[in-house]
């Protein structure tokens, strides 16, 4: 496992991972929260500027990288963490839109599984469309938190899109499925853990309804995203 570190994507030496990953899509969101959450945060990979950090939460040592957007990135990234790095367990943390007129602004969405035909499945697996689970341990480990900490969540499928401009109706899928919203990351990630028998959960913050046209504004979503950022370090405690 050490020989193969570094990676071309990541200049960190093995052991500069914690066990416990969290992962934003975001470069400038996983800075934020090493600057905001976690105590004594060091800088671990900056290759092409998508940012590692590890540092300590409530003493214990917690790592969060960005994945960048879509299946494609998530899957090199979270694989190489699970892989080659000792990584255990991956809390991908970002942005969702939600299907649901009863899902608002900055809910908390906490993927159980994901819908998807996401072309990444076929490269290893048969796959197709279909259902990807996430860890139950780690989906049961969000909601206990999520109703300590008193946070407003849903439960359940969500879909993963390789398109952001789909011309499939999506919304049509959704609603047939009984999907709570769509994001771009979830069937990557989960489809590298079953791969490896490691762990994965997506807690997401709903940004938009894309059945009410509703959009949250910055300050908003800053506080919605807090939000989720405490429950999935409150879930990476446990891990």
């Amino acid at each position: 496992m050490k020989n193969n570190t570094p990676t071309p994507h990541n200049s960190a030496a093995y052991g500069d991972f914690a066990k416990v990953v969290l992962m934003p899509g975001d470069p400038i969101r996983a800075k934020f929260i090493a600057d905001n959450f976690l105590e004594n945060a060091r800088l671990v990979n900056n290759v092409r500027g998508v940012q590692g950090y590890t540092g300590t939460y409530k003493g214990k040592e917690v790592s969060v990288m960005a994945s960048g957007m879509g299946n494609p990135t998530i899957g090199i990234y979270s694989y190489e963490l699970f892989a080659f790095y000792g990584v255990e367990a991956i809390i991908r943390v970002g942005s969702i839109g939600s299907f649901r007129e009863d899902v608002e602004l900055r809910d908390i969405i906490i993927s159980e599984a994901t819908y998807t035909n996401t072309n990444y499945g076929n490269f290893f697996i048969e796959h197709g469309r279909g259902y990807v689970d996430a860890t139950k341990d780690l989906v049961d480990l969000a909601v206990a938190n999520a109703n300590k900490l008193g946070r407003k969540y849903h439960v359940g499928g969500t879909l993963c899109s390789d398109t952001f401009y789909a011309v499939e109706d999506e919304l049509g899928i959704a609603r047939e499925n009984g999907l709570y919203g769509v994001e771009m990351e979830c069937a990557a990630l989960y489809l590298n853990a079953q791969r490896l028998n490691k762990k994965a959960v997506a807690i997401c913050t709903v940004s938009d309804n894309i059945v009410t046209g509703a959009k949250a504004s910055s300050d908003e979503r800053a506080q919605g995203y807090n939000h989720m950022i405490e429950l999935a370090l409150e879930v990476a405690l446990n891990v």
